[in-house]
């Protein structure tokens, strides 16, 4: 690193400047741990400082996380960046996984390079390996679930993928000097409701949580979803690593002081918590960069002074095969009559589920629970009002996600999934832009012919909105937000 970077890195530290958050991990080698950019603690002098770029690049180097600001609650790396898109997509997936006893081979297989490939842009872009940076991440999980959760040492163990107790105590002396339990007594706070998990994840500020909480609220499925003014809840199916399906809830709310969200969660969920933190750090945006974004998307104020809105996220997808069915439901229809028809589909061929929430008793059909309706899906759906053409669709939608030839899945390609979407008879351009936008976290979608987009741009043809949008890549995903919130009271056709 250069002297000049490591002057930039130093004043980002000592300005506790929170867009670095994530971003950038200080080591303090007079006292061996590493930090946040916003830690509270006193700042130490420049010439006991070393910049790293993850947590895992710190810990490599012998540095311990710090107990105040604890590093494992710091949000992602912002996702668009062309020529890291590989690696950032692996730590993506190996962070997902780190639970689940995902090999390195199985992870190049799902990014469709090999496994030599994967080592060499993955050291070029984290300075680890993408093992060491997978251990990292089960170190850490293990260090929240200690701090914050009143689970056993073993359960914590199995949570974070250790496989047992003994695996957990080594590395937890060897990287941070302290055991489990002994990390456990210094924790000042843990939840203490039985049978239900309390975790923290952190975002960049500013974080427009009332936006993307109320667009997960108004197009909530009735018995899979609820929210109320200040949290969004749902019912989940999971897999775990022996291929067991884990189903539960869990309920997530916004604690601006901490600049973070607060997830609850049953404790039947614990064995596919990476997959529950994952998905959440997805759905709710937390990889995102507000600064960035807001500085491309500047030239929108000539369209409203409000925009672009300061903190806006894209809602992302708890299960991707459920919001592209809620997609093509809504072709054409309003916000509200799509929830509806999602809520019958959910209630008719959905799995029971007991989440001890009111409203929530339903698990969303699977793509293989509605192929076992077979062709007389059309006929079985039609009776909950679903025209016979988007049956169709939907059926060939769960065909094509159970037999591979449609991934919904952030680590494959954006473009090439919406050429496979396409392909489905049903599926146009704006159903394949939204859910890629949705279920593939893709930052550069644009629904230019979008009924909201049209209100917010009344003037221009579908072309000239196209051509406009220009300007916003690689971020139009976000501009179509900041377009739809000029609207929030209006129905778009989703």
């Amino acid at each position: 690193m250069l002297p000049t970077q490591k002057e930039a890195c130093y004043e980002a530290f000592r300005s506790k400047d929170a867009r670095f958050d994530g971003r950038l991990f200080v080591g303090v080698r007079s006292t061996g741990i590493y930090c946040r950019p916003v830690c509270p603690a006193r700042v130490p002098k420049p010439e006991n400082c070393t910049f790293f770029t993850t947590a895992a690049e710190a810990e490599k180097a012998g540095f311990r996380p710090c107990l105040v600001c604890r590093p494992e609650l710091a949000p992602g790396s912002a996702p668009m960046d062309a020529s890291h898109e590989l690696a950032r997509k692996a730590a993506r997936l190996l962070e997902e996984n780190c639970s689940t006893g995902l090999s390195l081979a199985a992870a190049a297989g799902k990014l469709q390079c090999s496994d030599r490939h994967l080592r060499r842009i993955f050291k070029e872009e984290y300075h680890v390996t993408p093992m060491e940076y997978m251990e990292t991440c089960r170190l850490l999980l293990a260090k929240n679930l200690l701090t914050d959760t009143s689970l056993s040492v073993l359960d914590v163990a199995m949570a974070a993928g250790f496989g047992s107790v003994r695996r957990l105590n080594e590395l937890f002396q060897q990287r941070y000097h302290l055991t489990p339990g002994a990390l456990r007594r210094k924790a000042s706070a843990r939840s203490a409701v039985p049978e239900e998990i309390s975790l923290d994840a952190g975002y960049r500020m500013p974080y427009d949580w009332e936006y993307i909480h109320e667009f997960l609220a108004s197009r909530i499925i009735k018995g899979v979803e609820t929210a109320d003014a200040e949290s969004y809840a749902r019912t989940l199916a999971l897999k775990d690593r022996k291929g067991r399906t884990c189903t539960g809830w869990l309920r997530i709310s916004n604690d601006a002081k901490k600049h973070a969200l607060r997830i609850r969660l049953s404790d039947s969920l614990v064995p596919v918590l990476s997959q529950v933190l994952a998905s959440v750090r997805r759905v709710f945006d937390l990889f995102c960069d507000p600064g960035l974004i807001s500085h491309r998307l500047q030239d929108m104020a000539s369209i409203d002074p409000s925009l672009p809105r300061p903190g806006i996220r894209v809602p992302g997808a708890f299960i991707p095969f459920e919001t592209a069915v809620r997609a093509i439901l809504g072709q054409q229809i309003s916000v509200k009559a799509a929830n509806t028809l999602a809520g019958r589909i959910a209630e008719q061929f959905g799995t029971p589920a007991a989440a001890g929430i009111a409203g929530l008793d339903r698990i969303f059909p699977t793509p293989e629970q509605i192929l076992d309706l077979g062709e007389n899906l059309p006929e079985a759906f039609g009776k909950l009002g679903v025209t016979s053409s988007r049956s169709r669709t939907i059926l060939e939608l769960a065909r094509a996600v159970t037999d591979g030839s449609v991934r919904l899945d952030s680590c494959e390609d954006a473009e090439t999934v919406m050429e496979q979407l396409k392909a489905i008879k049903g599926i146009g351009s704006w159903s394949a832009q939204y859910i890629a936008m949705r279920t593939l976290n893709w930052p550069d979608a644009f629904l230019e012919t979008d009924s909201g987009i049209k209100r917010s741009l009344p003037d221009l043809s579908p072309g000239e909105r196209l051509l406009k949008a220009e300007a916003w890549r690689p971020w139009r995903s976000y501009a179509v937000l900041n377009l739809w919130s000029l609207e929030r009271k209006s129905h778009h056709d989703l």
